[in-house]
């Protein structure tokens, strides 16, 4: 059985360090895996980050609140508030932010157990 629609309130949210880079940027899903559902959505907090990754699903960034840099091959796209992305599968970039609060989409959510 799907799992039912729920209200996810901001300030209820417990960010956690996102793996090697948690002194950079601090992460908390709202759907995906823990909600059986293959839509990753969930807020990133970016402090001080130069982020390399190689993007191993679709993504939409969504920045809420101050500015980061996506760059990609010699590109660099500067996003600020209301400012969206998308990326898909397979782009190599970096991310890069003083300070920023992002809203992402990504899918599959499941992407790390599909690539072993």
């Amino acid at each position: 059985m799907p799992t039912p629609a729920s209200l996810v309130r901001f300030e209820d949210l417990t960010f956690s360090p996102r793996f090697a880079y948690g002194d950079q940027a601090q992460v908390v899903e709202v759907s995906g895996n823990a909600t059986d559902t293959p839509l990753g959505t969930g807020f990133a907090r970016f402090t001080n980050a130069d982020i390399p990754w190689t993007v191993q699903y679709d993504e939409v960034v969504l920045v809420l609140e101050g500015t980061m840099s996506v760059h990609t091959d010699d590109v660099a796209h500067h996003l600020g508030p209301k400012d969206s992305m998308w990326l898909p599968k397979g782009t190599q970039l970096r991310y890069v932010s003083a300070s920023a609060l992002v809203f992402y989409a990504i899918h599959p959510a499941n992407w790390a157990e599909a690539n072993q």
